[in-house]
């Protein structure tokens, strides 16, 4: 599918115009001070929605039965996985898979997104062995350890 980008202020001058192309494509409309918005038919929306729901759906049940094949499988679309240390690997994927899974449920695809972003990072400064080795602390200004309250208190 095709998407079409006009400006927002356009559309608000003159809808008719711009609704005809949700015929053949979905179409962004570009906000100078917000978030574009995008605007689609909901038969699209609702066959992108179910899509994901079975893929998203299919990977899981992949990971469950062959937890290696679904760390393969991700790694081949994101690559920065080899940077993470095996250890690490399948928590990432586990945690995606997980976040991705709800998200496809629900239509709420943010806590995926964030995820995304943070393990790749964390990929990041994997992939620098010094800079992972200064991360890992111990830290200045790290102190003993500090018990923890009472309830009372």
């Amino acid at each position: 599918m095709s998407t079409r980008t006009v400006p927002y202020s356009a559309f608000l001058r003159g809808p008719s115009q711009v609704l005809p192309s949700l015929d053949s494509a979905d179409v962004i409309l570009e906000r100078r001070d917000d978030e574009d918005l995008v605007l689609m038919r909901a038969e699209r929306f609702e066959a992108g929605a179910a899509s994901l729901r079975i893929a998203a759906r299919a990977l899981a049940i992949v990971a469950r039965r062959n937890s290696s094949l679904a760390e393969d499988v991700l790694a081949e679309e994101l690559p920065w996985l080899t940077w993470l240390p095996d250890t690490e690997r399948p928590a990432c994927v586990s945690e995606l898979l997980n976040h991705l899974i709800a998200g496809a449920d629900t239509g709420e695809l943010l806590p995926f997104a964030r995820a995304l972003t943070a393990w790749r990072s964390t990929a990041v400064v994997w992939s620098d062995p010094e800079l992972a080795r200064e991360l890992q602390g111990p830290f200045p200004g790290d102190g003993p350890e500090v018990p923890r309250p009472s309830e009372s208190s």
